[in-house]
């Protein structure tokens, strides 16, 4: 399976970001499937520009774009995640994961499920919910090299959604985000490596880096290909740009008779103790 993943940097501008797409795809023009990040049309934390640059998911121009260009190149795209507008009364948004196939059709999509709301520091704090509203469905989709389970950014730290996608199928899991940096410094690595693990997957997380133009937001770039052994076979460091590896898919197979442990799973119950408990 022949992969392109790209690190960019998105602007909070969708028409830059499309173009920025566009170039990436026709530079993947013979691979298999290209892979973006999280919010790859636009970020920002502005709700009021939000509304104003953004569009609902129904005749998205953005995504009527991509498929286009697949469609004329052939190519698999993973849009990591666009904001699309919704018809929710509270006005907020989906972080939306959309897969295409070689025929610019929409064969899957996927709605970001657990809502990044942390304090890093006391300059620093997210409230996702606020301006996104969650999914409820974890997604698996089929392609003609593997199957493919999808999760978006914060979803990451919930090692339950990922080992459901494997049980269900998945052989890759992928992760597109927008990390922030502290975090990323922290936990981005052992994170995507323990969930390639706990799996026997693949796990691609195509990220964003840099300073985004618009909102000043900063992203801890690293993109990331995991081995379902564990091993990092790409770090794409702090810089945007396209990388390109071949996946063996066998590898999955192997691994997975080594530590057959997605089969050994037993139901049990918890017993909460005290410190006043006495136990014979």
């Amino acid at each position: 399976m022949k992969v392109a993943i790209a690190q960019i940097t998105s602007s909070d501008q969708p028409v830059e970001n499309l173009a920025t797409v566009l170039h990436l795809m026709d530079q993947s023009a013979g691979q298999d499937i290209l892979f973006l990040p999280e919010v790859t049309n636009c970020i920002s934390v502005d709700r009021a520009h939000q509304f104003q640059v953004l569009e609902p998911y129904a005749g998205n121009s953005f995504i009527e774009a991509v498929c286009a260009r697949a469609r004329h190149l052939g190519l698999w795209v993973a849009l990591g995640s666009v904001t699309v507008k919704t018809a929710d009364d509270d006005g907020r948004f989906a972080n939306r994961s959309v897969m295409i196939n070689a025929e610019g059709e929409i064969v899957a999509f996927y709605d970001k499920i657990h809502m990044f709301d942390v304090t890093l520091s006391d300059t620093e704090r997210y409230h996702e919910s606020k301006g996104y509203r969650p999914g409820t469905k974890a997604a698996v989709v089929q392609t003609p090299w593997a199957e493919l389970g999808l999760s978006i950014c914060y979803d990451l730290r919930f090692a339950a959604l990922h080992r459901a996608l494997a049980q269900a199928g998945a052989q890759i899991l992928t992760v597109p985000s927008a990390f922030a940096r502290p975090t990323g410094a922290a936990h981005w690595h052992v994170l995507l490596r323990a969930r390639a693990i706990e799996t026997g997957c693949f796990v691609i997380a195509s990220a964003q880096t840099g300073v985004h133009p618009g909102s000043g937001r900063k992203t801890f770039g690293h993109s990331l290909i995991v081995g379902p052994w564990g091993e990092v076979i790409l770090d794409a460091g702090l810089e945007t740009g396209l990388h390109f590896v071949t996946l063996d898919l066998g590898e999955v197979d192997r691994a997975r008779a080594r530590v057959a442990s997605l089969k050994h799973d037993r139901a049990f119950g918890l017993k909460r103790y005290h410190s006043h408990d006495k136990i014979d």
